[in-house]
């Protein structure tokens, strides 16, 4: 089975046969022990920190259809290099134009986003209510927000109520969290410990969805929920709206609140909060085990993880956009 790998120090990557040679460097030049990846291994890159290669390996790893995805100091996503999109079908992107410009039609995906991301929020809600939190005023607030998003006219209409969602349940996080506080949502920068963690377990599982869109006949830039741009995959967007409550917010309740991340694994600045090396290493490994659940797939009867999920997610909106099955969004049922 392909795994992601993660490179967190700057360093130096080549090709020695079929393996992948990375040279960690540290700030005075130092080289450290080469790591060897076996590239039969390999789905998906990170890196975190600056990666010296040339573009014979690029077009080696784009051979293998191994995407990299970059991340800056500061842990923001700042692109990505992905290989040749292979399965790429001029019908798909003729249908999913058209339902990008038909209103009607758009509307209808982006209205099953929101009501995929609040019903997996209100699960969320609903197991840490059942803990002993009270959250319960929080719910029934979002609970009426959801009972608007069918009568929404427009995208801008449909983002407010999402908005609203969302502003809701991170006033819950002060609630769930035992030890620290988010105090609203802040990014870019963000102000603490727990908005540095939300964004960047946003930008994982943006990154994520970014993948398995890849490997699926979908264009990553056309969208439904977010507005399609410029030099950004707006489709990932709008998968990671549905995910984020189940990949990423539970892994931030679960390191916080079982202290696997705490105070001094953060580097507090006056510019903005970022993570510790040892940190963004205990998230991702926290995240990864996530993705490796399996759960008893109600249809497929069958188990398959939770990252498989997402790539399921893009088979269901694929056959949406052909016309051949209503899209409805991934419900957590357990």
């Amino acid at each position: 089975m392909k795994k992601t790998y993660y490179l967190f120090n700057p360093g130096r990557m080549s090709r020695k046969d079929n393996t992948l040679k990375f040279i960690p460097v540290d700030e005075k030049g130092v080289e450290g022990t080469p790591k060897y990846i076996p590239v039969e291994g390999v789905s998906d890159l990170y890196c975190f920190g600056s990666l010296d290669a040339n573009s014979a390996l690029y077009n080696f790893l784009g051979k293998q259809q191994i995407a990299v995805h970059f991340f800056d100091y500061y842990e923001h996503y700042t692109g990505s290099f992905l290989p040749k999109e292979y399965l790429l079908a001029g019908k798909m992107q003729i249908e999913q134009t058209r339902h990008y410009i038909s209103k009607a039609k758009r509307l209808v995906i982006a209205k099953k986003f929101v009501e995929g991301a609040a019903f997996n929020i209100l699960k969320n809600l609903k197991y840490y209510q059942s803990r002993g939190k009270e959250v319960s005023g929080i719910i029934g607030s979002i609970e009426s927000y959801v009972e608007s998003i069918d009568q929404c006219k427009s995208i801008d209409v449909l983002m407010g109520v999402e908005g609203n969602i969302r502003q809701g349940y991170y006033g819950a996080f002060d609630i769930i969290l035992n030890d620290f506080a988010m105090d609203g949502r802040s990014k870019q920068p963000p102000k603490n410990e727990v908005n540095a963690l939300v964004s960047f377990g946003n930008m994982m599982c943006y990154t994520l969805c970014l993948g398995q869109i890849y490997h699926t006949q979908l264009n990553p830039t056309i969208s439904y929920l977010h507005e399609p741009g410029y030099r950004r995959y707006s489709l990932a967007l709008d998968l990671a709206e549905i995910f984020k409550p189940i990949l990423v917010d539970r892994v931030i309740f679960k390191v916080l609140n079982k202290k696997e991340i705490q105070a001094n694994d953060f580097d507090v600045q006056v510019n903005g909060v970022t993570l510790k090396e040892a940190a963004r290493k205990t998230f991702m490994r926290s995240f990864e085990e996530r993705l490796g659940e399996t759960i008893k797939h109600r249809n497929l009867n069958r188990s398959v993880s939770y990252k498989h999920l997402v790539r399921l997610e893009c088979y269901k909106l694929t056959k949406h956009v052909l016309g051949m099955d209503e899209y409805k969004p991934f419900k957590t049922w357990w």
